[in-house]
């Protein structure tokens, strides 16, 4: 029986079901986290699609028990970093030192050598402390004094931002905005999660899925196929935002990661093959923080969406 008739039971009839191996990792999510599932959904396209998400919110709406939830469930190591003022790139990444007994130089690795990375605040950090995580992001390595380390395949980070605080904060630049593959929120919990939270209640031990699930999960995201149709589509979104209403255009790597989390988000839901409607449904989360347009009251999505629905 292969991986994706496992759990065929799980998934529930609904409109455009979920693959059932995805199913099962969504609902074991939300056990903890409740009426977030688009949110789930979208946490694991961005980790199967290769890429790193920013969660843009208020403290204490559940986006670090969102992050290890999603960590155990898929049996990942999960570290937290929390970012300040004062913080290093060497208290991210690690350290060259001298062990006297051994008379030698040792590499110290700092708490970016993990599978799942919270980097809780990103925005406290100074510009310096955030660019120490840039290359990790890209190229999934880190340099110290000139020698490479690798990263896990697996290496996704989960940032967080409060928007609406801006005192001794450092906003993020474009170079660091275009890394994400998508930005989003998650709100306050519901109604019957905020109640378990009150009363003190535990919620419910979760079942972690295989390594091997994930591994197999994300080959078969890679095999997904992108139409001629679908190119030409997010290359017309590319040139009209490199048009005269915008200061900064979509990049060549926001485009692929437009169409990378598209053949994740056509996977998820049993597919192999990306639609119009996988792209449109993710510009809310994949666009804005990737363009700055010259009126900031400027209703692009609206316009991109009725034109090219």
């Amino acid at each position: 029986m292969d991986i994706f008739t496992k759990f065929k039971r799980s998934a529930p009839p609904e409109e455009e079901s979920l693959l059932p191996v995805a199913e099962k990792i969504v609902r074991e999510v939300e056990k903890r986290i409740k009426g977030k599932r688009w949110q789930i959904k979208l946490m694991l396209a961005v980790f199967l699609a290769g890429g790193h998400l920013l969660l843009e919110d208020r403290p204490g709406v559940g986006k670090t028990t969102l992050a290890k939830t999603f960590a155990q469930v898929l049996d990942l190591e999960f570290k937290r970093i929390q970012f300040t003022s004062d913080l290093l790139p060497s208290d991210i990444i690690g350290i060259n030192y001298f062990d006297l007994n051994l008379r030698e130089l040792k590499f110290k690795k700092g708490p970016i050598f993990t599978e799942i990375l919270l980097a809780d605040e990103i925005n406290r950090a100074s510009p310096k402390t955030q660019s120490g995580i840039l290359e990790a992001m890209e190229e999934r390595q880190v340099t110290i004094d000139g020698k490479s380390y690798q990263l896990s395949p697996h290496f996704f980070v989960i940032a967080t931002q409060n928007p609406l605080e801006e005192s001794g904060t450092f906003p993020l630049p474009f170079s660091q905005l275009d890394r994400f593959m998508a930005v989003t929120s998650i709100g306050y919990p519901d109604r019957e999660a905020e109640r378990i939270i009150l009363k003190g209640e535990e919620f419910p031990p979760v079942e972690s899925i295989s390594r091997e699930v994930v591994e197999e999960l994300k080959r078969e995201v890679k095999k997904v196929k992108v139409s001629d149709p679908v190119v030409e589509m997010v290359l017309e979104i590319a040139n009209y935002t490199r048009g005269k209403l915008f200061k900064v255009g979509l990049s060549t790597r926001g485009a692929l990661g437009i169409v990378e989390l598209g053949k994740s988000w056509a996977k998820l839901h049993n597919r192999d093959f990306v639609i119009d409607r996988d792209i449109l449904d993710l510009l809310p989360v994949t666009l804005p923080h990737r363009i700055l347009p010259e009126d900031p009251q400027l209703d692009y999505l609206t316009y991109l969406k009725g034109k090219l629905a």
